[in-house]
């Protein structure tokens, strides 16, 4: 070695600049000294005694031809050996002996990979499969994952519909999550698939990446390669025993949820909830919102008019298990009984009477009382009108042999029940 270069005995003393030794660092240009070497004359002045050698030229030309032999030699499909040379973002450079080949990042494994270095080392010998080979371009592209089993091939014999699978969350989308199932594998659960109590607005209000779910396979497409998962499913369907649980007739208890204009709905179960319509919720009166009589979480109780499992739909009536109020009159009276009542229409013949709230009965209207006893001198025998005066003070009756008064509207009289029919919801009464 000598200032900017090297002495080379080439029978004559020559001089090759460094720049044009074919090496870069230092440690390798002195391993130079003492080599053979093959070289080019580039500059011969005989008469200066000045002759220049250039190897690198040499270096490079054997590079470039081994390049191409390299390239021809390659072809796709080939099993190659190589090491890492570098990593980036988006793959590994990997020499092949001369030439670099691309090992992206898709085609380091079946499962996702996220960054080559989690995989992956600078030095690490690996066995490729040739992908493509571009020699204009000098460019081949190399896969590792291609010399294992694709998984999507035989995804048909493991996975079946309705069965049941576990899996790891991997990456979330705003219309569902993904779960690896296995290297290579990966199925999606709908948001809409998420849950049958609430309605799951994005994937994150129920799951992270990483979290481990069971489910249940709703459809397997390996041509497509996707496999459609529910969450819900695996948790099982609370319209599934609705039917039986809460069969037609049956009364049931429970918080109302939401009010609407139009009904109220009522949680029986977690993801079972019924609609008490605004018709439905009092008897007595036309309501015309259900907030006018109910608020939101307070605990009704009602019957079951209808049940359609399939549109998960349940019908129910709260008004329906409240007793009316002639029901229970019709229960608890019978022919013969004497009651009170308030007279409230009233015809020449017939005259209704009100016995309670929401309660009607009839009455034929009585004929006027006989005129009031006179003395034989034409004046009023008031011994008899004192008589009849002490009896109603006392007996709240008429007197004997006077006969009822007659009938008046707003009058509150006593009455005896003469008919009282269930069917037809009819009573009729007589005065007394």
């Amino acid at each position: 070695m000598v200032k900017g270069g090297f002495t080379v005995d080439v029978g004559v003393r020559a001089f090759m600049p460094a720049s044009r030794s074919g090496v870069r660092d230092a440690a390798e240009m002195e391993k130079l000294v003492g080599q053979e070497i093959t070289c080019r004359i580039t500059k011969l002045d005989a008469t200066e005694e000045d002759i220049v050698v250039d190897r690198r030229v040499l270096v490079e030309e054997q590079a470039r031809s081994l390049e191409q032999s390299r390239y021809a030699e390659l072809k796709e499909g080939d099993i190659v050996s190589g090491q890492v040379r570098s990593l980036a973002s988006y793959g590994a450079f990997v020499d092949l002996g001369g030439i670099d080949g691309l090992l992206h990042i898709s085609d380091i494994s079946w499962s996702r990979v996220n960054a080559a270095e989690d995989v992956l080392s600078v030095g690490q010998e690996l066995q490729l499969k040739v992908l493509k080979v571009e020699p204009e371009s000098k460019r081949i592209s190399l896969g590792l994952k291609q010399l294992e089993a694709e998984p999507w091939d035989s995804a048909a014999d493991r996975y079946k519909v309705a069965q049941r699978v576990t899996g790891t969350v991997t990456r979330l989308m705003d219309f569902g999550a993904f779960v690896e199932l296995e290297p290579g594998i990966e199925g999606l659960i709908h948001v809409s698939e998420m849950s049958w109590v609430k309605k799951v607005r994005k994937p994150s209000d129920m799951l992270k990446p990483g979290d481990t779910v069971e489910a249940v396979i709703l459809s397997v497409s390996p041509g497509e390669k996707r496999i459609s998962l529910g969450l819900k499913q695996a948790l099982g369907d609370p319209w599934a025993e609705v039917p039986q649980r809460f069969p037609v007739g049956s009364a049931v208890e429970g918080p109302v949820t939401r009010l609407m204009k139009f009904g109220a709905f009522v949680e029986l179960a977690e993801g079972v909830e019924g609609l008490v319509h605004v018709s439905e919720i009092v008897a007595e009166r036309h309501i015309h919102h259900p907030q006018d009589v109910l608020r939101v979480g307070q605990i009704v109780k009602a019957q079951v008019l209808a049940v359609d499992a399939e549109k998960r739909q349940l019908r129910l009536s709260m008004k329906q298990l409240v007793p009316t109020g002639l029901g229970e009159y019709l229960t608890e009276h019978g022919v013969g009984d004497v009651v009170s009542g308030r007279v409230i229409e009233q015809s020449s013949e017939r005259a209704t009477i009100e016995l309670g709230e929401g309660i009607r009965a009839m009455c034929a209207t009585a004929a006027k009382a006989p005129a009031t006893a006179k003395s034989q001198g034409g004046g009023v025998d008031l011994s008899s009108l004192t008589s009849m005066l002490s009896a109603r003070w006392k007996t709240g009756t008429p007197s004997a042999g006077s006969g009822p008064e007659p009938l008046s509207m707003g009058q509150i009289r006593s009455f005896r029940i003469v008919t009282l029919d269930g069917e037809t919801e009819k009573i009729e009464l007589e005065l007394i």
